[in-house]
């Protein structure tokens, strides 16, 4: 279909829901057996999407190693690590009273459920979570410092063909896949809530992206005596390029453009805005983090504050490594959310669902984020030279 993904998801929550009031249970146990296979499918590819993503990632940005660099990673992954705190902290605090827990312990989905699948396919993953990760960094930071172009060519080829497989059956398949977890929900009589639950979470994170903005240009603003205001406002073509395209990459033009407005200098603006196009993603990671904390509320699962602190440093390193396709970077997290933070796959589905309803509203706060981080690199690499 040529419908943006975004739409397709929110026709495939709407029809999920409309459909599961009137569908024969028969039918919910079809999608049912769909939705089991794909999530065996998910859990298969998560470590093989960890080590074809992260591993170039490592590989490419210590090869070109050098101050600048240094500089603008560290910036760039502290704000992403730091907005996921903050993030944390804001919807551990507002979420409780905005969203129903569950009744007497009583899951939101999942095994509670009264539809079963006809059959299950088991596609067990090659190894586990952690050990991609392990490998994805002993290979990328091999890569890195000792050469090896033979290895860095496969671990390229490696991540071009787990991209296509995300582009080609995984995100095609998703709004199916979200589709069978609403009519269930729905036939179940869980919807309802779901729904509710989820309009409270966009809103409290859309004010979060806008608080998120205003504190990284004030800080930019104190570092070079400029007015935050008037920077973010010069940034504002980028934010809605970003919001239509849904994309960081196709907004760097755009983004270069704005951010020399600046005074950043080119060279600085033409190293650090497609640097950060990749690894800057502050908004992403704040949907991820509060999309998390809400599902774990309605899930009355324990939330414990240094698991999520663990869970955002881990969070800024796969943010880097997510490809650029819609609802590439939750697809990059999936691995940390089921090792870290214990979701099921229905869990890891609405966590698809919601992520890809504010894709653009997170992809707009990175990009114009990268503008603040551009100036900020910018006065130090003059302070340094």
């Amino acid at each position: 279909m040529k419908l943006p993904l975004l739409l397709r998801i929110v026709i495939a929550i709407g029809l999920g829901i409309i459909l599961g009031l009137v569908m024969p249970g028969w039918l919910v146990g079809v999608f049912s057996t769909f939705n089991g296979v794909f999530s065996n499918l998910l859990k298969f590819l998560v470590p093989l999407i960890i080590i074809g993503l992260v591993t170039p990632a490592i590989a490419d940005i210590g090869r070109s190693a050098g101050r600048l660099l240094v500089i603008t990673v560290l910036i760039a992954y502290s704000s992403t690590c730091l907005s996921a705190l903050f993030s944390y902290g804001v919807s551990a605090t507002v979420f409780p009273s905005l969203i129903p827990a569950a009744s007497a312990g009583a899951a939101l989905v999942g095994e509670s459920a009264s539809v079963s699948p006809y059959f299950t396919m088991a596609i067990p993953p090659l190894f586990d979570v952690m050990s991609a990760l392990v490998m994805a960094f002993i290979v990328g930071l091999g890569c890195a410092y000792m050469g090896l172009p033979s290895i860095k060519a496969v671990a390229d080829d490696f991540r071009k063909l787990i991209e296509r497989t995300i582009s080609v059956l995984v995100i095609p398949l998703l709004p199916l896949y979200i589709f069978g977890i609403f009519a269930e929900m729905t036939f179940t009589g869980q919807a309802v809530r779901v729904v509710m639950a989820f309009a409270a979470i966009i809103m409290v994170i859309f004010v979060m992206h806008v608080v998120l903005l205003l504190v990284q240009f004030c800080i930019a603003g104190a570092v070079t005596h400029r007015s935050p205001l008037r920077m973010l406002f010069t940034m504002l073509p980028a934010y809605f390029t970003a919001l239509g395209t849904s994309s960081s990459a196709a907004t760097i033009p755009v983004t270069f453009r704005q951010t020399v407005k600046l005074g950043v200098d080119e060279g600085v603006a033409g190293f650090t805005v497609p640097l950060c196009a990749t690894i800057h993603m502050s908004g992403s990671a704040m949907k991820i983090t509060a999309c998390a904390v809400a599902l774990m509320l309605m899930q009355g699962m324990e939330i414990v504050p240094l698991s999520f602190v663990g869970f955002t440093l881990m969070l800024g390193i796969m943010m880097v490594a997510s490809p650029g396709v819609p609802g590439g970077a939750i697809m990059a997290s999936l691995g940390i959310l089921t090792s870290m933070l214990g979701f099921s796959d229905q869990d890891c589905a609405l966590m698809i669902a919601l992520y890809i309803a504010m894709d653009s509203f997170g992809t707009a706060c990175n990009v114009t984020g990268d503008g603040a981080i551009a100036v900020l690199v910018n006065k130090l690499h003059a302070h340094l030279s």
